[in-house]
């Protein structure tokens, strides 16, 4: 495709995204027009990178198995959502939107038991249904995953919780990450915040959840690692104080509670479960009492508060980051503990980038971990959207294999580094798959620096500013 051809096609893709306004006759032209070859490469650059927005729809829509597999999955998990209001009719989610997990809030139908693409259950490891009160008495419907019988090392597995993101993202588009957490070796809890998914919309109150009330992704992730911790001897309180006695699966205490290391738990979460878990890993006290528990962080998309994911954005995504802001908590962040943030090179709306946005904009949370002394990482997928960290069908996105595989490795590789002990799998070899500049560099963003900072398992400083430009560049060596 020729550089002119490659311009225009790429500013009326911009134009019809309302980012540029399109003019008439020869006075039409970019700040990169004036830049002459330099600019056609970048914009030839760009096209291309932007066109992996469209990969994860267009392998599904080519692919006619993928497609029969999400819609048997979409009305079977209609189905039995139907079941579980007529045997369990206490429950009191009518209002979320993803209630059935039906159509795009299914999720990957490879990773549900009846498809099982990964092999997992049985295999690898197991999920089974929780379900426990918050603080407020509004019931949260969750998954409990295990590894296998014996994959347990000496006083038990460290546990990792994973928060949804907001707009309606259910539980099962998260899946991904608990099948591969468990396969390392971990007890994973994934489960849906009041007013997403198949939780409670309201509280007995009336006080209600998700959009409505993004605190729920604060105090909400505090009750999930509260009910992963819990025992026969330290039971989880509130479901003692909200038991409606109407049958549904409320369990006193995690039923996998032996599995467990109480002490080695590490939290994830997309979008406002991201600035949620920044802010959760610094609460001090523990809003139920004692210290704070967690003790590493993976926060997709990204790290920090509403102010850090505002901070530098471009113009065009104003809007986007407004509609976003509505949707995720507000508190402080104070770095705390070793804490990864992941982003893409685009967003909720993906727009294509006219001319090069600042390079730090993403690094923003990575920047405060880093002025506190605090270990931290921060990646950012190239032509990734918001989408990375959620199998959404038809949602824009790189293909699952690209920036979801990215976001996997490097979600168990930082919860390996922090939360694995020696002689359990993962913890010799965590360093190297954090440095894996030579097989993920060319999965990170040309537009936005991939940065470093953190202390190795062998005592060594490993801090790089642009990860990709080393990869690219640098010996095998480089940044060591």
């Amino acid at each position: 495709m020729g550089g002119e051809h490659t311009r225009r096609a790429l500013l009326h893709l911009a134009a019809t995204a309302g980012i540029v306004p399109v003019a008439s006759g020869a006075g039409a032209a970019s700040a990169g027009d004036r830049e002459g070859n330099a600019d056609e490469e970048y914009l030839d650059r760009e096209f291309r990178n932007f066109a992996k927005t469209r990969e994860a729809p267009a392998e599904q829509a080519a692919d006619p198995g993928f497609m029969r597999r999400w819609q048997a999955r979409s009305r079977e998990n209609g189905r039995r959502y139907a079941e579980r209001v007529a045997a369990e009719p206490g429950w009191r989610s009518h209002a979320n939107l993803c209630a059935t997990w039906s159509e795009q809030c299914t999720g990957d139908p490879g990773l549900y038991r009846d498809v099982d693409d990964r092999g997992f259950y049985g295999a690898v490891g197991e999920r089974r249904r929780v379900a426990f009160y918050d603080r407020q008495g509004a019931r949260l419907s969750g998954h409990l995953w295990t590894p296998g019988e014996a994959s347990d090392a000496g006083a038990g597995l460290p546990g990792v919780v994973v928060t949804n993101g907001s707009v309606q993202a259910p539980e099962p588009l998260y899946w991904w990450a608990a099948q591969s957490l468990v396969a390392a070796g971990y007890v994973v809890l994934t489960y849906d915040p009041r007013g997403q998914g198949r939780s409670d919309s309201v509280t007995p109150d009336g006080e209600r959840g998700g959009n409505a009330d993004a605190e729920v992704f604060v105090s909400n992730q505090v009750d999930a690692v509260d009910f992963l911790r819990s025992t026969p001897d330290d039971p989880y309180a509130p479901n003692a104080a909200y038991d409606r006695g109407d049958g549904a699966p409320v369990e006193s205490y995690n039923p996998a509670f032996e599995r467990l290391d109480r002490s080695r738990v590490g939290i994830a979460g997309h979008s406002a479960g991201a600035v949620g878990a920044s802010i959760v890993q610094g609460l001090d006290p523990w809003p139920t009492g004692g210290d704070n528990p967690v003790d590493a962080v993976v926060a997709w998309d990204n790290l920090g508060d509403s102010e850090a994911l505002a901070a530098r954005r471009p113009e065009r995504e104003a809007e986007d980051v407004a509609t976003l802001l509505e949707t995720v908590p507000d508190g402080g962040v104070e770095p705390r503990v070793p804490a990864m943030g992941q982003a893409g090179d685009y967003f909720l709306t993906p727009r294509p980038h006219v001319e090069p946005p600042d390079p730090d904009a993403k690094s923003v949370g990575f920047e405060r971990w880093r002025e506190a002394g605090v270990d931290a990482c921060q990646l950012v997928v190239r032509g990734g959207t918001h989408y990375e960290w959620s199998r959404t069908p038809t949602f824009p996105a790189t293909s699952w294999e690209f920036g979801n595989a990215l976001a996997d490795h490097y979600t168990v590789a930082w919860f390996d580094r922090w939360l694995k002990r020696p002689g359990e799998p993962g913890y010799g070899d965590a360093d190297d798959r954090l440095l894996a500049d030579d097989e993920w560099g060319d999965h990170l963003s040309f537009h936005y620096c991939s940065r470093r900072a953190f202390a190795g398992r062998d005592g060594r400083e490993y801090a790089c500013d642009d990860v990709r430009g080393e990869s690219e560049t640098a010996p095998p060596e480089r940044a060591r």
